[in-house]
């Protein structure tokens, strides 16, 4: 690779035989709190892979969202930038097709998160139910500015550089929802009958979310139950020995039941090919839980053994991921400048 691999045209293309077309755009990202795990790649990452070759691509690397719950800890939240770049990058996306781009070094998202907190209220956001749910799981009881309306905040991320779409999960559709409600509101205030923010649409995942080692519904950073793209083999192998399987099997010959075990919902997740097998062996007893963890380890680094050579790769030029992120976020400010330009003009604000 040479010194400019990474550089990337504003204008993105792709050819169609022998007509070139201007790609729709998506923003989709990561908050940069720890490096990323399986439930991402099944979640989010894998998806992007695939799409990048579809539309023109932003990764946001959501520094600012990320100190809604890690404020007290801003040197975690600025070592992840990097490593949260490299795990999108292992996984496979390619530098010259996406956008990397770290929240916190584009204005105009702190500048339309401050004109859309005047239209939504407090009582909306209250009663979004992901915000009660994460609200739930930090223990939070006396929600911080920040937090509650980090929806709104994600409404910007969506629509400083009219994302055409977002990728989420069903979870994230609360948001999705209200930044549509946003940008209609903002319109319809402002627009004097033009579309100066882009409505955006979700492109919903049909993927699985990963349960936790321990069986918890979601495998998570702060749980300490995930299995993480730069887990090495050993380390993979011990973390899946120690995976929940179903509780009432004790011995190897009594039949389980794949319904309730992880280890089942992480074969049919990662190893497809062979999961009614495997389910079959459960409920009739012909394989042990040892066994079976075994044969998924395996499979799991075999996928993880791509990524964490190029991961290798990044973490030996982490100047250029820097550089990558720097280029991103330049070529993201000049897209969001000029869209403040639209949204000051529409507001009278501009003198």
């Amino acid at each position: 690779m040479d010194d400019g691999w990474w550089r990337q045209e504003e204008k993105q293309t792709k050819k169609k035989g022998e007509t070139t077309m201007k790609q729709k755009r998506i923003l989709t990202g990561d908050r940069t709190t720890g490096r990323l795990h399986l439930g991402h790649y099944a979640g989010s990452l894998q998806n992007r892979v695939r799409l990048q070759d579809e539309y023109d691509t932003f990764i946001l690397l959501a520094d600012v969202q990320a100190l809604t719950t890690h404020f007290e800890q801003p040197e975690l939240v600025e070592k992840n930038i990097c490593e949260v770049a490299i795990d999108n990058l292992s996984a496979g996306l390619d530098p010259e097709k996406v956008t990397l781009v770290q929240q916190s070094a584009v204005p105009a998202i702190a500048e339309l998160t401050v004109f859309y907190s005047m239209l939504v209220s407090v009582n909306v956001l209250r009663h979004n139910p992901t915000i009660k749910t994460e609200a739930k799981q930090y223990g939070y009881d006396d929600l911080t500015y920040g937090f509650l309306g980090y929806p709104v905040s994600q409404t910007a991320d969506i629509t400083f550089c009219d994302a055409d779409a977002v990728p989420v999960g069903e979870d994230q559709l609360p948001h999705m929802e209200l930044a549509r409600k946003i940008a209609r509101r903002f319109n319809a205030l402002y627009g004097d009958g033009r579309e100066i923010i882009k409505v955006p649409q979700e492109l919903i995942s049909q993927s699985p979310r990963i349960a936790g080692l321990d069986g918890a519904a979601k495998m998570g950073k702060s749980a300490n139950n995930a299995l993480y793209l730069s887990d090495g083999r050993e380390t993979v192998f011990a973390k899946i020995k120690s995976a929940v399987t179903d509780p009432n099997r004790i011995r190897r010959t009594d039949r389980g039941n794949p319904e309730v075990c992880t280890v089942s919902q992480y074969h049919k997740a990662f190893n497809p090919e062979e999961y009614d097998e495997v389910c079959a062996s459960c409920r009739s007893g012909a394989v042990g839980c040892a066994a079976c963890k075994e044969r998924l380890a395996e499979r799991i680094d075999a996928l993880l053994t791509p990524i964490r050579e190029r991961r290798s790769y990044y973490e030996a030029h982490q100047d250029a991921v820097r550089e990558l992120i720097a280029a991103g976020s330049e070529k993201a400010a000049r897209i969001g400048a000029r869209k403040m330009e639209q949204v000051k003009a529409a507001m009278h604000l501009a003198l």
